[in-house]
């Protein structure tokens, strides 16, 4: 299961990637704002080690300024948490926090705008269990590379609904192994334009 939703996140990408081209001809030059907040809720696959993994639940709040065109530049703070990792009484608690480029594009012939996303930052994981050398440490941190995109719809001149969005996320917290997870983040909300 974990190769057939990591292929499918490459698959999505790789097709808004090629997308970027032909649509960004066609952008709609009276899209509104410069300055956009979202709110949005995000369940994640997540994984301790190769082939154990679980779903963390949370949410994340984004900032994005357009440059020029749909070049722009985002910021991004998740929060996630799971209770019970397997069953084993452990849980966990992760905050990443990611900054980098964005491109979005309103074809101006569809009621819909999609984006996609470059960002770089760090990862504080809490409350559990992160093996290093010779100790459990309850907390830890690494970097934190974030690359994915989504789809919105505009409801009017400020409000957009953000009907989907799928990230990879990778961080390099200690598990004792290879001390690198691949999580791929899901999420829907809300996004005001200014």
């Amino acid at each position: 299961m974990r190769t057939s939703a990591y292929g499918f996140a490459l698959v999505w990408i790789a097709c808004i990637t090629a997308n970027l081209a032909a649509w960004g001809q066609v952008t709609n030059p009276n899209w509104p704002g410069r300055f956009d907040v979202a709110f949005t809720y995000n369940p994640m696959l997540a994984n301790l080690t190769t082939g154990n993994e679980f779903w963390m639940q949370g949410g994340s709040g984004q900032v994005h300024a357009r440059i020029r065109g749909g070049l722009g530049v985002a910021g991004n703070v998740i929060g996630l948490h799971i209770g019970d990792m397997h069953g084993s009484g452990v849980g966990l608690d992760l905050i990443a926090y990611t900054f980098g480029p964005r491109y979005t594009w309103a074809p101006a012939r569809s009621s819909f705008s999609f984006f996609g996303e470059a960002l770089v930052g760090g990862v504080h994981g809490a409350n559990s269990i992160f093996p290093t050398g010779n100790q459990f440490n309850p907390s830890g941190n690494s970097l934190a590379v974030q690359l994915g995109g989504g789809v919105g719809k505009p409801l009017s001149h400020h409000f957009l609904v953000r009907i989907f969005e799928a990230d990879w996320l990778r961080t390099q917290l200690p598990n004792a192994t290879t001390n690198v997870q691949n999580n791929l983040r899901l999420g829907a909300g809300v996004v005001w334009r200014f």
